[in-house]
């Protein structure tokens, strides 16, 4: 797993950053989800880091990573705050620029990173993600049938005891389906009462500072200014939910693009040989992709 690349710690103003590094090329960031490490890229990266510099990072709050401190207000856990950590990561590692991916929760960190620090990012591709705002505002009986641990997570206390309890059982995941080394180091974090919570302030921040924020950016009509690259899986439920996935995010961007992928939701362990081919074919060469605009 990740063969040629290191794995390092890199101390940010908030904390240390687990990350593995690898590849030469032009830099991309790989963020990735709940509840999730870094390593449920493995697959993906030994495919792209022959023409990108690829940066796997585990997430503030997640894995290895420092936990941020409680506040109130879960603003330490936004995504505000976690792109800024990562964007420091990248500085410390010599990246002026760099095209980012995020998929589930990292796609929040990366749509806020390109937000925050338009000047920073070259391109984004979110996978199996929309805006907060855009989630929250288009709620209806169906999402929260799909999506209630969103509003279970934003409850005090009970979710960490209730995942705590039995970890493998709540998120499922085997070696057979994740690989073994990336199927230990999830188990590793799910089963560590630190991270759990931190990663649960995480959907916290999301139903209070997170769509603050989605709010303050429409208020001021700023815009995404670089290429977004939409990825959905097709065995989960984003169009079902979204319906015309490009056109939400067309929303928030001027030059969007889609794809959808044969997948469940875990695209990059299930499905990462087609990933990385989107990935690659976008970071290097989006106007070539075979996506719809």
């Amino acid at each position: 797993m990740f063969e040629g690349f290191s794995l390092e710690t890199v101390e940010v103003a908030d904390g240390p950053i687990r990350v593995r590094v690898g590849g030469s090329g032009p830099p991309i960031l790989l963020l990735h989800g709940h509840p999730r490490t870094h390593t449920t890229w493995h697959a993906v990266a030994a495919n792209l880091h022959t023409r990108h510099t690829i940066v796997c990072p585990d997430l503030p709050g997640f894995g290895a990573s420092f936990k941020p401190p409680d506040r109130p207000d879960h603003a330490n856990s936004s995504k505000r705050a976690k792109a800024r950590a990562l964007v420091e990561l990248m500085d410390r590692l010599g990246h002026d620029t760099f095209g980012v991916a995020g998929h589930d929760r990292g796609s929040y960190v990366a749509f806020r990173m390109a937000m925050d620090y338009p000047e920073r990012v070259r391109k984004l591709a979110v996978l199996d993600g929309v805006p907060i705002l855009e989630a929250l505002d288009r709620c209806r009986a169906d999402f929260a049938q799909r999506w209630w641990h969103w509003f279970f997570y934003a409850q005090p206390e009970k979710p960490e005891r209730a995942i705590g309890a039995d970890p493998l059982a709540w998120y499922g995941g085997s070696p057979e389906a994740m690989g073994e080394e990336n199927f230990a180091d999830f188990v590793r974090a799910i089963c560590d009462p630190p991270t759990i919570h931190t990663m649960i302030e995480d959907y916290r921040a999301g139903l209070s500072v997170d769509p603050q924020h989605d709010r303050e950016d429409l208020a001021q009509d700023r815009r995404i200014r670089c290429p977004l690259l939409a990825i959905w899986s097709e065995r989960d439920d984003l169009p079902g939910l979204y319906g015309d996935v490009v056109a939400v995010w067309k929303n928030w961007a001027d030059d969007v693009r889609g794809a959808s992928i044969p997948s469940g939701h875990h695209m990059a362990e299930e499905a990462p040989a087609e990933l990385a081919r989107l990935l690659d074919c976008f970071f290097h060469d989006s106007e070539g992709m075979e996506a719809r605009r």
